[in-house]
């Protein structure tokens, strides 16, 4: 049995893999164990890797220094990329009001995590991993490890706080959320609101009764209106056709338009009238409104077509088509010529069979070829992240430059090429289920390597030195804020229940308690109110993190 000790004890490549390996695997099979409905998914490798840590088991501190680096930064850059795309739209009237919610938790557990430092006498860099631990956000804990080493500081406080009060950060959530639903919210309040997204797509078809636009062509209409269109369909003397932009409207005209909730009653006294027929509808079968003309949805997967402006293409000139929608990441979007086209888009055509089987030839339409991975872009953005987070930013009144570090840099890098890159040409998109096994492996690695570091002390910590205290103080930073925010959310902000609870799930990182959310609500708001606060939130507790370090260290 000599040979199962030295894989397992004696320091080397292959023991280091296979250790990794080990915990990895054992965390990930009890992580699908559900106590009460809820169970701690990938984050049981953590405590799997401290439960291994204080069996004895151990790798080359710089080998472990590596794989959580690494870890970490293939986690936070593919959770920006994710994000990337609809990060800078979800700051619209909707998400302005549940970011700044969102910040109200940040600020309260901040707050209280300085308080309580002060008062208490507890060190800094030990109240930041309970804050951490009780926020649950491991990448927060990660730059604040990474600004204790720029300060000639020990992490492993930071790291062995954060372990002991994480299990109830996870807990202490959805204790919150079910306390405030028995206590005081309404029945009324359960009730599902509907998003207000005035930039949703809309379809409505209006009749020319305007004297004032008869004989005038599509593309004088629409450089003179201040609403965005797009005429899908043009009945005329019952003969139906795609419009073009020389297209003249003629009086009695019926339109099929595609446009924004917002603008709906602008086109109305644009055109002349509304009908009232609801063109919204999931269950529309677009292929019997007429017998000339098919709608179809077709993939863009030709790299020659990414970044490219829709307009730039002249589709509608070429083929005789017209584009309605743009479903990106499952958002519509309104096809104007000015809108940026990325790999992975679906765009709804109509015209006619022919003229489609055209647009498929140049769209590309293959969805096969979307499930290659494109690993250059995701490696180039992780140098310009590491880069971008080993910038020294001065800040008045600090002695230390602050850095982004392995947490702040990739993330912000991550979000940019999420939603610029596609307008330099750099292939981003990644399907789905790749970005959450990057996301999921290189999660994985960073808590099995921060398990494994904290396990050797954890015991000791919990119950021979101040880890009772730290659970209870991690639990009211958890526990405090989301009660607080959930009520001002209901009461003050007028927010239906599930998306006050998606807003606090998100601010606080804890995709455990929206789990626990989806289940008992009936609304998908929740889930959308947490995917709109979620990447402001983690940029700033990554930030915070660090700035109390450097501050109060």
């Amino acid at each position: 049995m000599e040979w199962i000790d030295g894989i397992l004890y004696q320091h080397s490549a292959v023991q280091a893999v296979i250790v990794i390996a080990i915990i990895i695997a054992v965390g990930l099979a009890l992580g699908k164990i559900k106590v009460f409905g809820i169970s701690l998914g990938v984050t049981f490798v953590f405590f799997a890797g401290i439960l291994a840590g204080h069996l004895g088991l151990s790798i080359d501190p710089g080998m472990l220094h590596y794989a959580e680096s690494f870890g970490l930064v293939l986690f936070v850059y593919e959770l920006g990329l994710k994000v990337g795309p609809g990060f800078f739209s979800s700051f619209r009237k909707g998400g302005v009001k549940l970011n700044l919610l969102g910040l109200g938790v940040i600020l309260l557990g901040t707050l209280m995590t300085v308080l309580i430092s002060t008062i208490g006498g507890i060190s800094m860099s030990d109240m930041v991993g309970i804050m951490c631990g009780a926020t649950t956000n491991t990448p927060a804990l990660g730059a604040a490890q990474q600004a204790l080493n720029q300060v000639g500081g020990s992490a492993n406080g930071a790291a062995l706080s954060c372990a002991v009060t994480y299990p109830l950060g996870v807990v202490g959530v959805i204790l919150a959320i079910i306390l405030v639903r028995k206590l005081f919210i309404k029945p009324e309040q359960l009730l599902d609101h509907e998003q207000d997204d005035g930039n949703s797509t809309y379809i409505a078809a209006y009749q020319v009764h305007n004297p004032g636009i008869y004989h005038m062509t599509i593309k004088e209409l629409a450089s003179m209106s201040p609403s965005k269109f797009v005429i899908s369909r043009l009945w005329r003397n019952g003969t139906v056709s795609i419009p073009g932009p020389e297209t003249h409207l003629e009086k009695d005209d019926r339109l099929l338009v595609v446009t924004t909730e917002k603008d709906e009653a602008k086109l109305t006294i644009l055109f002349g009238e509304q009908e009232a027929q609801n063109w919204n509808k999931d269950d529309i079968d677009w292929n019997t409104i007429d017998s000339q003309l098919i709608s179809k949805h077709i993939i863009v997967s030709r790299p020659e077509i990414n970044g490219k402006r829709l307009g730039s293409l002249r589709l509608r000139n070429s083929y005789g088509i017209n584009i309605s929608r743009v479903l990106r990441s499952g958002v519509q979007l309104l096809a104007t010529p000015s809108l940026v086209l990325q790999l992975g888009d679906r765009l709804t055509v109509v015209g006619e069979a022919k003229a489609i089987e055209n647009v498929e030839k140049v769209l590309g339409n293959a969805y096969i070829t979307l499930k290659d991975p494109n690993l250059c872009a995701i490696f180039i953005g992780i140098v310009l992240g590491l880069l971008i987070g080993s910038i020294p930013i001065s800040i008045p009144g600090i002695s230390t430059p602050i850095k982004l570090g392995l947490a702040g840099g990739p993330i912000i890098v991550g979000i940019l090429i999420g939603r610029f890159g596609p307008q330099f040409h750099l292939i981003t998109y990644t399907t789905r289920s790749a970005n959450l096994m990057l996301r999921g492996m290189g999660l994985s690695l960073y808590l099995a390597c921060l398990g494994l570091e904290a396990g050797a002390h954890f015991m000791d910590t919990l119950f021979h030195s101040a880890g009772i205290l730290w659970i209870a103080i991690g639990f009211a930073i958890t526990i405090v804020p989301v009660i607080i925010m959930a009520l001002v959310a209901v009461y003050c902000s007028r927010l239906d229940f599930g998306s006050a609870c998606g807003m606090l799930c998100g601010s606080m990182a804890n995709p455990m308690a929206l789990n626990y959310v989806n289940d008992t609500l009936p609304s998908d708001n929740a889930a959308v109110s947490y995917a709109t606060v979620y990447p402001l939130s983690m940029f700033c507790r990554v930030v915070i993190a660090q700035l109390l370090i450097l501050i109060f260290f």
